[in-house]
């Protein structure tokens, strides 16, 4: 009897241990594994303060009320509010920004690798959206609202996606998203405006685009939220 039970507990046990253990989350692009410690750096987050020399500054931003300068090509400003600028976010898992958009300014598609986002209006109107990974059909599905103040709209962890102020005043958004360190990648950006640049070839077939279009798109500017 006693056999059986302590068999039952060591059964619970390892079925706790597969529930319960996994790899923590990402909060930096890649981490390259490195044997000898004398060359590692601390990463997946920042090193933690003496709780003892801890203040209430540490908890603190100040600036949320401020309009960002929306005057760029792309005509938005995005004002984060992450583990760099607000230190007591650290482990928390999540961070938060405001988003200003001019007249017909645009937050370009982009994602963010870590995180959800959570978005709601408190000034004008946004036509919004999120396209889903690959489908079985090979289709990518679009989902859109037009959103006005007080709406709120999400945009889940990965997806591509994108805000578009469709009035002639200035917007304003805030979203909250569910990691301190998010990440985000603007798709025009990262596919033309590589350091080194993506192979013009490459690019030229996967846009079906002529390859001296190509060269051009990777001689912009471009602007990064």
């Amino acid at each position: 009897m006693k056999g059986a039970y302590l068999l039952t507990v060591a059964i619970l046990a390892l079925a706790a241990s597969i529930a319960f253990a996994y790899d923590p989350s990402p909060l930096q692009d890649f981490c390259v594994a490195i044997d000898d410690p004398k060359q590692a750096l601390f990463v997946n987050g920042k090193f933690c303060k003496n709780p003892k020399l801890v203040k209430a500054e540490d908890f603190f931003f100040r600036g949320l009320n401020i309009p960002g300068n929306t005057n760029n090509p792309v005509g938005s400003n995005v004002t984060t509010v992450n583990v760099d600028t607000l230190p007591g976010l650290n482990t928390l898992g999540i961070s938060f920004v405001r988003i200003d958009y001019a007249p017909y300014g645009e937050n370009p598609p982009h994602t963010h690798p870590r995180a959800t986002e959570i978005l709601v209006v408190v000034e004008g109107t946004l036509y919004v959206g999120f396209v889903t990974s690959n489908q079985k059909d090979g289709s990518n599905l679009l989902f859109t609202k037009v959103l006005n103040k007080g709406d709120v709209f999400v945009f889940p962890i990965g997806l591509i996606h994108f805000q578009a102020n469709v009035g002639k005043t200035p917007a304003v958004a805030f979203a909250s998203l569910s990691s301190q360190n998010p990440g985000v990648i603007t798709i025009a950006n990262a596919v033309f405006g590589a350091k080194p640049p993506i192979n013009p070839n490459v690019l030229a077939k996967a846009f079906r685009l002529d390859e001296k279009i190509v060269v051009k798109l990777q001689k912009q500017f471009w602007t990064s939220n």
